[in-house]
């Protein structure tokens, strides 16, 4: 008897996308930070990927365990470094330091995008697009520059677009049984 398991893969990329979305309107200028995009951070972009995470690792899936796992811890311990210094915890991170975390989420996205160079080509995006998001947000921390946050809050808003994208073409194409949104395949 074999037992088919769900693809936890769009649950993971539209929590990632949705979450990364939101917090990029904010980082363009639009909107301040508020309790929606706090709450979107705890539970969509944080609890959901780990949920994903989990669900990968049943699957034997190590690049997906790792990041949607990963990426669920980011947005969690994001929320807690904005919200600690409010109630009390802890003091504020200097931004400076702040960009150092920011830089070494980068680094490990970056090693993540070179795992998927034989995947689908939006993955690929999902992945350099994030790396770049990471470094341009260190870069604004370090340097000040509300300019420099203006740009990773628009490329950031097409980094979750793209996973946004990529999660409804997996669950598209596997509901129609056919290609109904490209993803760009490898080989």
């Amino acid at each position: 008897m074999e037992n088919k398991l769900a693809n936890p893969a769009p649950l993971g990329l539209m929590g990632f996308g949705m979450t990364t979305v939101l917090l990029n309107i904010h980082n363009a200028g639009f909107f301040p930070i508020s309790a929606m995009i706090l709450a979107m951070g705890i539970f969509y972009g944080g609890m959901a990927q780990i949920f994903a995470g989990i669900m990968e690792f049943k699957k034997g899936n190590t690049f997906g365990t790792t990041a949607f796992t990963s990426y669920g811890l980011f947005w969690i311990s994001l929320v807690a470094l904005l919200v600690f210094p409010k109630i009390g915890w802890a003091d504020s991170t200097p931004a400076a330091f702040l960009a150092w975390y920011l830089f070494l989420w980068g680094v490990f996205t970056f090693f993540m995008w070179l795992a998927t160079f034989r995947t689908n080509r939006i993955l690929q995006f999902i992945f350099l697009s994030l790396t770049i998001l990471f470094w341009l947000l260190a870069l604004r921390d370090w340097t000040g520059s509300a300019f420099i946050g203006k740009i990773a809050g628009w490329e950031g808003i097409i980094c979750g677009l793209s996973a946004i994208y990529l999660a409804m073409a997996e669950v598209l194409n596997e509901s129609r049984g056919k290609t109904v949104l490209p993803v760009g395949k490898v080989g």
